[in-house]
Parts: C-alpha cells; sequence; structure tokens
C-alpha cells in the first residue's frame, strides 16, 4: 500500500521522512494520501479580463468527486485553513457568503492559497457551478474586502505549554508531514485530541466526505503516526455538531 513504500523510504532514510516528487514541465506535484484514487491534472483553467484587471483561476481535482479545488494565484487564509459547512457558519467570511449564494454549493473550504468547493450531489455538472464560481472570486478579489472579518474564529493547534511531549510530537508530525499533503488534494486534517493512545482528528475541505477518507486515515496518517511515535495505538475520525446534524438529516 501507499503508506507502507512511504514507511520503508523513512526507514531506508534513518528514520527521515522521503516525500515523493513527480516533475512534469516544471510542475512539481506531491504524491499524497490518496493513492487509491487516481489524480487528474490541473484541469482547464479560466482567464478573466477586463478593461482594469485579469485574473487566472486554476481548477485541480480532488479525490472527491464532489469537491474541485480552485487556486486563485493569490494568498487566500496566509498559513492557516478555515472550513464553512453551512452558509450560517460563513458570518465572518464576504467571500464564503457570497459563494453560498451558488445554487448547488454546499460547503467551503478555505486554504493558505486555494479554496476547495464541494457541490451537494453527484448528479450536479461543474460545467455548470464553475462560471458562477470563478466570476465570484474574481469580483471578490476585485472589492479589496477580507477573506475573513476579525470575527473569524481561531482553529490554531500549534503547540502549547500545556501540551506533553507525545502531543507535541504529534502535532509537529500533523504540521510539517500530513497536513501539507492533505491540503494538496485540497483538504486538511485537524488536531482535536489525544485520549488512551487514541489521536482524535478532524477532516476538512475534500476529506470530508471523501469516500478514500477512511484510507487517508487508517493506512496514510495512522501508519506514519505509529512510525515515528510508539506511544500512538491508533486514529479517530471527529465530527463537529454540525456535521452530525447533517448526517442526520441525510439519513431521514
Amino acid at each position: 500500500m501507499a503508506a507502507a513504500r512511504w514507511l520503508g523510504a523513512a526507514a531506508g532514510l534513518g528514520g527521515r521522512f522521503c516525500r515523493m516528487m513527480v516533475k512534469d514541465h516544471n510542475l512539481r506535484t506531491q504524491q499524497s494520501f490518496y493513492q487509491l484514487v487516481p489524480k487528474k491534472p490541473f484541469l482547464p483553467s479560466a482567464v478573466w479580463h477586463n478593461a482594469v484587471r485579469c485574473m487566472f483561476i486554476q481548477t485541480q481535482d480532488t479525490p472527491n468527486p464532489n469537491s474541485l479545488k480552485f487556486i486563485p494565484g493569490k494568498e487566500v487564509l496566509e498559513s492557516r485553513t478555515m472550513e464553512f459547512s453551512t452558509p450560517a457558519a460563513a458570518f465572518c467570511s464576504p467571500l464564503a457568503r457570497q459563494l453560498f449564494k451558488i445554487e448547488g454549493v454546499k460547503s467551503i473550504f478555505f486554504g493558505p492559497d486555494f479554496i476547495t468547493i464541494t457541490k451537494e450531489s453527484e448528479d450536479l455538472d461543474w460545467n455548470l457551478l464553475k462560471p458562477d464560481i470563478y466570476a465570484t472570486i474574481m469580483d471578490f478579489f476585485a472589492s479589496g474586502l477580507p477573506v475573513v472579518t476579525d470575527e473569524a474564529p481561531r482553529t490554531d493547534t500549534g503547540a502549547s505549554e500545556e501540551d506533553d511531549e507525545v502531543v507535541l510530537m504529534i502535532k509537529e508530525l500533523l504540521d510539517t508531514r500530513i497536513r501539507p499533503t492533505v491540503q494538496e488534494d485540497g483538504g486538511d486534517v485537524i488536531y482535536k485530541g489525544f485520549e488512551d493512545g487514541i489521536v482524535q482528528l478532524k477532516l476538512q475541505g475534500s476529506c470530508t466526505s471523501c469516500p478514500s477518507s477512511i484510507i487517508t486515515l487508517k493506512n496514510g496518517i495512522q501508519n506514519m503516526l505509529q512510525f515515528y511515535i510508539p506511544e500512538v495505538e491508533g486514529v479517530e475520525q471527529v465530527v463537529d455538531d454540525d456535521d452530525d446534524v447533517e448526517k442526520e438529516a441525510n439519513s431521514t
């Protein structure tokens, strides 16, 4: 499996993690956790022109067929990420509020330099949604408004004085090795806790409803954490209250 190949490579380099890189015409992409899901190259991009501005927006497939990664070529959220699972959650983001006005948009995820849009169902055609999404992103960045306001809640999971040695190692491995790779696929993984040997993680963005999310947790993240940190016995996915409500609604 992919995770086994990573661990073998890491062990062969003195315990250091080795990223596999694929070079193609000066474009370098990281091989992701979703090894069992074929990943397509960049889709046709959109170039928007008018008399005042020009913006080049790239789109990239994710392992989740209902999620698409939009790369505006501009900084979105610097070094952090944010997820908006409902329109109500977008109260602190003018951009997210505008994107939710597009019919068919289910959830929105902001990365450091990308935006992941998840549509409501597979029946919706991305070719019908993309023009409105392109236009909304272009108009927003031209407006000069902040992506998020000062009211935005902080989701900082960095090291703190209360963390013990094991938790510090878990967070460091997540931030330096795991999260950057997951973000390449339009998602993120957030540390939520460590109890009785189990690391609690929350999947965001394209990972939230991805068919291969269990593979990501077990064959990718869990194996890597256990390889470097013997105290880790397993990982489990944590969902927020909003996610629970949504799952219940979908099951009825």
